[in-house]
């Protein structure tokens, strides 16, 4: 429910040759297809002079934002909890200066 259809497209194609004639519809679809080529290129210029690595550090900032309630009212109440996640690995590992026998 939504959306083209085959069928549709067809009958579509269909008015539109009756209606203006072979040379026309080929002359529009050529004239679609140089736009649509058109729309790519500049959308791959804009991409390639997009700023990448300041987009990531923005969304990582972002992505640390609460977004809920709970998450604001646990970022609150557990700020330290992610500095201590890293501390807890390294105190477990076993140091490579002391001999095992």
């Amino acid at each position: 429910m939504g959306g083209f259809h085959i069928l549709d497209l067809i009958v579509v194609v269909a008015i539109a040759l009756l209606i203006v004639g072979p040379k026309a519809v080929q002359s529009l679809s050529h004239k679609a297809g140089k736009g649509v080529g058109q729309a790519k290129n500049m959308k791959d210029k804009i991409m390639s002079e997009l700023p990448i690595d300041d987009i990531s550090e923005i969304s990582n900032t972002v992505s640390k934002f609460p977004t809920s309630p709970q998450q604001a009212v646990q970022k609150l109440l557990l700020p330290k909890q992610e500095s201590k996640k890293p501390e807890a690995k390294n105190e477990g590992s076993p140091s490579s200066s002391t001999p095992v026998e």
